[in-house]
Order: C-alpha cells, then structure tokens, then sequence
C-alpha cells in the first residue's frame, strides 16, 4: 500500500489527505501543534466558486487574472476556477456547512475585483473554522491519522527522490518511510513584526523544499492585508466588510481610496495598500478609518460575529464609529513550483495550498482564491501522490522543462539554501512543541483566542490607541556599522533574534522595497544564517525556516526591479505617479 505524508493540517493539507486514502493509500498527517493551528481556521472572508446561475467560470477565470498583475498562468487559473464547484460539493459532502437563506439558497458575498457575488461564507466570518471542523471530522471518521506535536524538520531525499520524512517527535529526531510528501505548511506571516497569520507560518514547507533542492519561485510577491484593527494585536477585519459597503476615511473625515484606483475600497488589495500606506504618511504613520456605521449594529452582529465580538472586546462600537485600521503581512504568493496536480521538481515531493506556487495567484491573490486554491489543487496532489505507487512518476525531460520554467524569470527562480538537517545520531534533544515565544502565551498561539501574534513592542498614543510597529517611524538606525559596500543600521549587526528578523523584513521588504533597503536585508540576514548554530528544537528549526525563507524573498525581491502587484519598488523609475511611501522610514 502506498504510504503518503501529509505535513499540515489546514484545507489543502486536510484534503490532500482524504483524497489520498480515497485514493487507497495509507495516510498519515502530521502538524507541529493543535490539528486546527492552521491558517484556515482564522480565514474570515470566504471561499470564491462559482454556483450561481448569474457567474461563469470565465468571468472568474478574468478576475484572477486581472488581480494577478498579469502574472497568473491562464492554464493554473481554468484548472482553478473550473474545479471550485467541485470542491464546494465535496466539502458540503464531508460536513462542511456553509450559510443559507431562508430559501435554502447559498449566501454570497462580493469581495474586491470580483464581478460577481461568489464569496460563500459559513458562521458569517467563520467560514475557515468551519471548513476545518468538517474536515478533521471527516478526516477522524475516514481513518487518516492526525499526529499532533509533530514537527516535521526535512524530507529524506535518496536516488533523487523523496523516500521519507525525517521529525522532532517527543524530544527526539525520527525518520519515518513514506512513498510521498505533500507539504502543506501553510505561509511565512511570522518573518513580519506584524501579521495576521497565527504563530505556526514560519514557512516551514518552503523551507524544506528548498532544502531538498526543489524549485521555487515568486517569493518577491508577499500580499499585505490593508485592513487590520489598529488597536491591540493584530486582528483581520476581512475584506467582505468592504464588500458590504464599509469605506475608508482618513483623519479628516475624507474617502482616499478612489484617488488611488476607479474600484475604491474594492480595488486590488496592493492597491488599497499603498493607499493607505500613503494616507498614514499624510498624518504621521497614524491609522486610517474603517467606516461601517451604514451597515448598522444588527447586520454587522449577524453577518460578522467574530469580527463584531473582538472589535467591541476591544472598546470599540463600529456601528457608531469608524475604526483604526493599517496593513499586516498576509499571504505568500510564491512556493514550491507544482505543476497542477501538486507535484515538485522533485520527485515523490508535492506541495499544496500556501507552500505551493501553482501560478493561480501571479503577483497579486484575489480576494476569497486562497481557500479555494487549497481545496482545489489539495484534492489533486492527494489524488496523485496516492497513485505514485502505481507507477505515478514524471520523467527526467519533463522535470528539466518545469525546473527551467520555474527559473526562466530570473527574479523569481530559486537558489538552493542551507545545510541539511542532521542525521538523527548527532542531532540534539528538544521538544517536540515549539518552545514558549517571549512575546506570547506559547509558541502555537494557543493562549490566544484569535490566534495572533502578540507583540509586546506596541505603544500607546496620546489618544489611547495601540500603536502596532506598523505606524511607527523606524528607530535605533542613526548609528550604522560599514559591511563591505552596504552601510547596516546598528540593530542588523546585532545577534539574531527571530524579532530583529521581522522588524528588518517589515521595514526592508514589506510593501514597499527599494535597492539599499534590499541589499542591508541580504548582508543581515546572510551573516544570521551563516552564524546560525545547529537547530535542536523545533523552535530553533522554525527560526531557521524563516531566515531560510526570508533570504529567497530578499534575492527574488532584489532581481524583480519594475513595480508589479504586491512588490513594490519604490524605486522604478518606469512606475507611474508619485512615489509609494513605505509604512516606516527606509532602511
């Protein structure tokens, strides 16, 4: 019997693993933590399908591509768009239950750049947490075993194939056989100081396809979420609410949105970015408004619950007032190349959701694709990794073709990095979980109840609001040490900690990047790496992850020097328009 690993347990990895032992294989899934500390479980928005007799697949298929910059490939997207009411149907199946009207039918909701109501929701703003009870039910009642607790650390790589998973399990390091791999980590929202992406996205997936030699690419494009609340942690206020008729206000009472695209609040979401980016430079670095009251106290309780919880948690009535919101670090565009049924440049290696670059989302995710992507090319790497012990193999032509297709762009192909983990003879003693984060309750933001970070580097402003690193001026830089050719700020040349890594990537390869900024990223970050002891724990390995990681965005960030979606070089000469404002001083 075919024996498939699964690392990750959110909608790509939790499917993966269903289609695999529908499949007939023997399926095991390991996560580092909870079985639902995933990114899917705090997802709000929704899923985009199309199930309405008043869309079609080609208007989908058109939307995506225009989100994407131009860089979504055609053939990715109609694979996309054309397995969403699949999908729908398959998770309605195994228990998924998405919200109704009074007439039975499916709600949907409309989210920025789509042209049609396609977003269906479940719980109102619950729609990942339900989408991962159903899924682990299913997965429990089917017989795919979850391990939790289980930090996979690399693939086994042997005759240039992957033959194995080698993990942190009960303090020590194992390897266990597996015929193969489907990574499903999840994103990288922990190498940014500020996110909305739960403690566990330290890149761990990207990571170890790097190491293991497969090809990744579009790394440079990291999606910034425009509207996350201002005050206390950071917390998504999802799209849908603009979907809905929310605007956004500055200081002065005034919509800004429409100066900077014709679709306002619901154009492309690097857009509404960088127009916020600008309006907080206007009024120096403070937050922006969000502007719900039109929607009333009652409508915003009942289509958004947990948003409407957290913000009055928090002291805020935003049914009487707008609320602060800025940007966050929100979503990875790029991965581990795939072709479209999950598999790598190496084989027996498939990736799926996040850790996947199958090239729907280009330089810029649409709103609500991400859920669907995981359901969708979820479901076709289970299926294929299921029948790689039948003879599922790709030849060594068509792996030289996607591995030349992958680095033909040579801002987005990828380089191979680190050292290999070591064997389990001379590997150290650690947990298993990842060890207490000092910013936090715990490494897996189970003391969380929304499961974000906690930054204890907030302040507070005169008028009472918290005030994020997002909106303040950059610090600690008027003192620099010369290395070689590029002058670092005092704090790069300091020792590496995982929070001076999320403060140098938010500064120098956020949503705004220019040269300097990206060439004192890359000289800080080489000399972490190349003073990086031996990791030992598992948090000592996601620490690793993230530097592993964050030297890819920085390369392909540095090689791409035109401005396109979500990257941003603040210093292309050929952008039009005024100069994009990064959110803090350069570096």
């Amino acid at each position: 019997m075919t024996r498939v690993v699964v690392v990750g347990s959110g909608i790509a990895g939790l499917t993966a693993a269903l289609e695999a032992r529908e499949g007939g294989a023997d399926v095991e899934v390991l996560t580092k933590a909870a079985s639902d500390a995933s990114n899917t479980r705090y997802a709000q928005g929704g899923i985009a399908s199309v199930v309405s007799s008043d869309d079609s697949a080609e208007a989908h298929a058109e939307d995506t591509l225009r989100a994407s910059g131009g860089l979504a490939d055609p053939e990715a997207v109609r694979a996309l768009v054309a397995g969403g009411p699949i999908a729908i149907a398959a998770l309605e199946v195994r228990g998924v239950g998405f919200d109704r009207g009074a007439d039975g039918a499916r709600l949907l909701g409309r989210e920025a750049v789509h042209s049609a109501p396609r977003i269906l929701h479940a719980g109102g703003d619950a729609t990942g947490a339900e989408i991962q009870r159903g899924l682990l039910a299913e997965c429990r009642a089917r017989g795919v075993r979850v391990r939790e607790g289980v930090f996979a650390a690399d693939v086994v790589v042997s005759g240039g194939g992957v033959v194995g998973i080698r993990m942190i399990d009960g303090g020590s390091i194992a390897e266990e056989s597996a015929d193969a791999v489907v990574l499903a980590t999840g994103g990288v929202g922990q190498m940014y100081a500020v996110t909305t992406n739960p403690q566990v996205a330290t890149g761990d997936g990207v990571a170890i396809a790097l190491r293991a030699g497969a090809a990744v690419r579009d790394m440079e494009f990291v999606q910034f979420h425009p509207t996350v609340l201002a005050v206390g942690e950071p917390f998504l206020v999802s799209e849908a609410v603009r979907g809905e008729g929310a605007v956004l206000l500055d200081e002065a009472g005034e919509r800004f949105a429409l100066e900077a695209h014709p679709d306002g609040e619901l154009a492309p979401r690097d857009v509404v970015a960088r127009a916020i980016a600008r309006a907080m430079a206007r009024q120096d670095g403070r937050p922006v408004l969000l502007d719900a009251t039109a929607l009333g106290a009652a409508h915003l309780a009942r289509r958004f619950p947990t948003i409407d919880r957290v913000v009055r948690e928090r002291g805020l009535d935003w049914s009487r007032a707008p609320i602060p919101v800025s940007p966050a670090a929100h979503y990875a565009m790029g991965g581990a190349v795939t072709d479209l049924d999950g598999r790598t440049t190496v084989p027996g290696l498939y990736a799926a959701g996040e850790t996947a670059r199958t090239g729907v989302h280009g330089a810029n995710r649409l709103a609500s694709n991400s859920l669907l992507e995981g359901a969708v090319f979820g479901a076709r790497a289970g299926r294929t990794a299921a029948a790689i012990g039948r003879g599922d193999t790709v030849s060594a032509g068509v792996l030289a073709r996607r591995a030349a297709a992958a680095s033909a762009d040579g801002a987005s192909g990828a380089q191979s990095v680190a050292a290999p983990l070591p064997t389990p003879d001379d590997a150290g003693r650690g947990s298993c979980i990842p060890q207490q984060d000092q910013r936090g309750p715990d490494a897996t933001g189970a003391g969380d109840p929304h499961g974000r970070i906690v930054d204890d580097t907030t302040t507070v402003g005169g008028d009472g609001i918290s005030i994020p690193p997002t909106v303040r001026p950059a610090h600690r830089t008027t003192a620099s040490r010369d290395a070689g050719n590029v002058v670092l700020p005092i704090e790069m040349a300091q020792p590496f900690s995982r929070g001076a890594l999320q403060e140098l990537m938010w500064r120098c390869a956020g949503l705004s990047r220019d040269a300097k900024g990206l060439a004192e990223a890359a000289v800080a970050i080489a000399r972490w790496r190349a003073a990086f002891p031996m990791p030992r724990t598992a948090r000592e390995h996601e620490d690793r992850n993230l530097l592993d990681v964050a030297a890819e965005i920085v390369r392909a960030a540095s090689a791409r020097t035109e401005s396109v979606g979500a990257h941003w070089r603040s210093d292309d000469a050929a952008d039009l328009g005024q100069p994009e404002p990064a959110l803090e001083a350069a570096c």
